[in-house]
Formats: structure tokens, C-alpha cells, sequence
């Protein structure tokens, strides 16, 4: 059996297709739902009307990683990544069905004021039919999603075997960095997603917040790539740093996430609390459980996983050439009994 090939088979087209799909349809729903309100509303400025920008921005964010974490987990033939976009999905269903409720307290706002329609709640009835349809799309294309991926489960097993080899130990370690990789970026897209939100909100007016919320976003990114480069080449000094930090940043995550029920300004949250909330518990989560992955790829430095990504390309070339001998077919050659008169070759993988 030979590795297919990039968007080779049926379910890897229709896994992609209907992510592009979902994702071009719920960003243009959330842009129509952002733009009603924006348009109707005369005092969109203030921050109980802020719901709808974090609504419209989480989504597009959503949308463009989604198409790149699909890419890549086809790509790089990652069956963990795929089950990690599918929990990513159900994430979306139940942040697009929090919106809808805090949505309506928004426009429940007492100042507010409608400019094309009779009262603020006929604007939610017309934006409420987008917003309830978000969350139906997003659930079909899960149920595509979880298809596609138990059809790739076996298809993409097979590539593991051309970077890594056979070897039950390596094997096991390889599961372990694999799972801390996928991790890792869904984790950027937590953090990066939780950060923009409370950087459009901008609600503290306290400029050293202010500065320390933007300042995440970089952070972030050289924390997480710092601890999946020193996975891989097993850098012990560079992974207890990120470890180290990934604590830091859970303990800051909880602390923002304190205020948004407690304290002075409590109550400018009500309308972003419930998704702030949402996110912050994501994202506490699954750094808790990188943390905790990390810890453990930690322990596997000098068992051989280094070696085995450091011979990979050349399992990878013997892969490749085990495809072209594969689908080598004797008609074609003139040859009815093989090559060169010799025996026809089965279409089979070598596993060695």
C-alpha cells in the first residue's frame, strides 16, 4: 500500500472542500450580522455593542486557521491534528451559540438606539436568524469532518511508518510529540483569539494592561515555537524555559479571567462575559495539558526520538520510491510478465 498523494484521495477533497465551505459561509454570516448592527445602531461606539466585533473577528481568525490547520494536517498525512480540528469545531458550535444570548443583552441596552428599525430588539430578530444559523452549519460540517477523518485514520496510519519506522518505543514517544505539536498550535490560536478579543474591548482604560494585552500576541508565538523546536531537537535548557513560561502565561490567563466577574469594573463585561469566560477556560485547559505533554516529551530526551526525525527524509525518499515502484505497470512497458522478463511487482508498502 503506497502513501496517496496531497488531496489525492476523495475524502482528503471533500475534508477540504467543506471546510472552505463552513468557513467562507459563517465569516460572510458573522460580517452580515456584524454590519446590520454597526449600520443601525448610533451609539455602536460604546462597549456593550463590542460583542459583534469580537464576534466577527474570532471567526475570521477561525476561518483562516481552520483552512491552515486542514492543509496541514493533510499535508503532513496527521491524523492527530485532524481530531484535534474536530474538538476545535465543536469549540466553535458552542462559542457561536453563547454569542446569540449576549447579542441580545446588547441590544437590550438601555441607550440603545436604532436608526431603521422601530427598536433595538426588531435589529436582534433579524440578526438573531444569522446567528442561529452559524451554529447548524458549523454542526453539519462537523459530522463531515469526523467521516472524513475516520476514513483518513487508516490512510494517513500508514505515512507514520516512513518517518519513524516500526519500532513499538519510538512509536510511543513520536505519539507523545505529535500530540504536543497539535497542541501547540491550536493553544496560539486560543491565546492569539482571547488576546484580540480583549484588545478590541480595550475596557480597563489602564494603559500598562493595555500594553501588556498586545504584548502577549509576540509573547505567545516565541513561547510556542520555542517549546515545539526544542521538542524536536531536544533542547532541555529551551523546553524548561517555555515550560517555566506556559505556567506563567495560565496563571495571567486565570487572573484576567477573575476580573471579568469580579472587581470595580465587573459589570462593563456582561455582554463579552460569557465568551471571554469561554475562552479563557480553553485556553487555561489546554496549556494545562501542553504543560503537562511537555513535561513528558521532556523525559523521552536522548530515547532515540531525535535520531529518528534526524533520519526521516530518508525514510521519506525510500517512501517516494516505493510509490513509483507500486504503480509500476508491466502493459504499459510492453513487459506482460514484469520488468526486464522478471516477475510483476505486487502493490505493496515496504514498512522496514
Amino acid at each position: 500500500m503506497a502513501i496517496e498523494e496531497f488531496l489525492g484521495t476523495r475524502a482528503q477533497k471533500i475534508l477540504f472542500s467543506c471546510v472552505v465551505v463552513q468557513s467562507t459561509v459563517v465569516v460572510i454570516l458573522a460580517a452580515l450580522s456584524f454590519a446590520f448592527v454597526e449600520a443601525d445602531i448610533a451609539n455602536n461606539t460604546l462597549t456593550p455593542y463590542k460583542t459583534l466585533p469580537c464576534y466577527f473577528s474570532v471567526f475570521a481568525l477561525a476561518g483562516i486557521f481552520t483552512i491552515y490547520i486542514t492543509l496541514d494536517a493533510l499535508w503532513n498525512r496527521n491524523v492527530i491534528t485532524l481530531m484535534g480540528m474536530v474538538l476545535f469545531t465543536g469549540g466553535l458550535i458552542v462559542f457561536s451559540g453563547i454569542q446569540i444570548r449576549e447579542v441580545r443583552i446588547a441590544l437590550e441596552y438601555s441607550d440603545c438606539q436604532s436608526q431603521h428599525v422601530a427598536t433595538c430588539m426588531d435589529l436582534f430578530n433579524i440578526v438573531e436568524r444569522f446567528l442561529i444559523v452559524v451554529p447548524i452549519i458549523i454542526f453539519l460540517a462537523l459530522i463531515v469532518y469526523c467521516w472524513c477523518t475516520r476514513r483518513l485514520f487508516g490512510e494517513f496510519g500508514w505515512a507514520v511508518f516512513h518517518i519513524i519506522g516500526a519500532d513499538p518505543k519510538i512509536k510511543y514517544m513520536y505519539r507523545f510529540h505529535e500530540v504536543l505539536v497539535c497542541l501547540l498550535k491550536f493553544d496560539y490560536f486560543a491565546v492569539l483569539a482571547l488576546t484580540m478579543q480583549l484588545t478590541i474591548l480595550d475596557l480597563s482604560g489602564d494603559t500598562v494592561q493595555h500594553i501588556l494585552t498586545i504584548a502577549a500576541i509576540p509573547v505567545s508565538l516565541v513561547l510556542l515555537f520555542g517549546c515545539g523546536l526544542a521538542a524536536k531537537r531536544e533542547i532541555r535548557s529551551v523546553m524548561i524555559i517555555s515550560l517555566f513560561l506556559m505556567g506563567a502565561a495560565m496563571a495571567y490567563i486565570l487572573y484576567k479571567m477573575t476580573r471579568f466577574w469580579v472587581g470595580p469594573q465587573a459589570g462593563i463585561y456582561t455582554t463579552t462575559r460569557g465568551t471571554l469566560t469561554f475562552y479563557s477556560i480553553a485556553c487555561s485547559l489546554m496549556l494545562g495539558a501542553t504543560f503537562g505533554i511537555g513535561v513528558r516529551c521532556l523525559l523521552f530526551f536522548g530515547c532515540g526520538l531525535k535520531q529518528a526525525h534526524q533520519t526521516a527524509p530518508e525514510r521519506v525518499a525510500r517512501a517516494k520510491l516505493a510509490r513509483k515502484v507500486s504503480d509500476y505497470d508491466p502493459e504499459k512497458e510492453g513487459a506482460a510478465g514484469g520488468m526486464e522478463g522478471g516477475a510483476a511487482l505486487e502493490r505493496r508498502l515496504s514498512i522496514d
